[in-house]
């Protein structure tokens, strides 16, 4: 792990392999780098893989001020000053990470390269979705991260690889703070609408969705690539939510091809 302090006194923490093409990779809720281990080892034969960890996750520290999806985004932007890289990325996140890859490509596009975006959605929470948060707001007081990431995981995995992906994530998420996973609820719940700014995105996108994902089925994903100019969708097999956990081999497959074709 490698720590770097940003200009506001945040420190972010993240773990990085390889040369060449830099690929920045944002978790999703309520985890951290760690989930992207698969991808650093995978891919770093032909890129610079980094894997951050997001303002109160991991070793980052929290924020001064709330959690939002775009203070998050503008945080990934000071990173890339706080670590000298000049040079456009490419910015790939998964369900939440995908709500911050989306806000730093509407608030900072003129640092991509390129876009990938896994089990993520543009749209807005509903009432339902609200309500449902609100739920998790009060498992979080109640029972912490561990809590919540055991309500989540029958959503998170297709049923065939609870057995085999089950326990990391337990113990990705068990190490998070209450107040971090409270913070990141509600900046989930209040995030903006992310599918006007999608056909303003001029940079290669690569969309990837689990087959079997049932907290942001194929439809969101078919959605998003079909508002995005020179978008390109995968479906990855035999994976649900956490596709890069459940059938890395075919996620990584997706990620090498779409950084070829740049």
């Amino acid at each position: 792990m490698i720590t770097v302090t940003l200009r506001n006194k945040q420190s972010l923490s993240y773990d990085e392999a390889g040369q060449g093409p830099i690929l920045l990779l944002l978790h999703g809720f309520p985890l951290d780098r760690e989930m992207w281990r698969p991808q650093i080892v995978g891919l770093a034969s032909q890129a610079r893989v980094i894997a951050l960890d997001l303002p109160g996750f991991g070793g980052s520290s929290s924020e001064e001020t709330r959690f939002t999806i775009e203070s998050a985004a503008d945080s990934v932007a000071e990173f890339l000053l706080a670590t000298n890289i000049s040079e456009r990325v490419t910015l790939g996140g998964l369900s939440m990470g995908g709500y911050v890859a989306m806000a730093f490509a509407r608030r900072h596009p003129d640092r991509l390269r390129g876009l990938i975006l896994a089990d993520t959605r543009a749209e807005p929470d509903d009432e339902i979705a609200k309500a449902n948060r609100a739920k998790s707001i009060t498992l979080a007081q109640e029972k912490g991260a561990a809590g919540v990431i055991e309500a989540m995981i029958p959503k998170l995995l297709a049923p065939e690889n609870i057995a085999s992906c089950a326990e990391d994530l337990r113990r990705i998420a068990s190490r998070q703070s209450t107040a971090s996973v409270l913070n990141a609820i509600a900046a989930l719940r209040d995030r903006p609408d992310a599918k006007p700014g999608l056909k303003s995105i001029a940079v290669p996108t690569l969309v990837i969705v689990g087959d079997q994902d049932a907290v942001t089925p194929p439809s969101f994903a078919e959605a998003i690539a079909h508002e995005t100019p020179g978008s390109k969708l995968v479906v990855i097999p035999g994976a649900g939510h956490m596709s890069n956990l459940e059938n890395p081999a075919a996620f990584n497959e997706a990620v090498s091809q779409f950084l070829q074709s740049r």
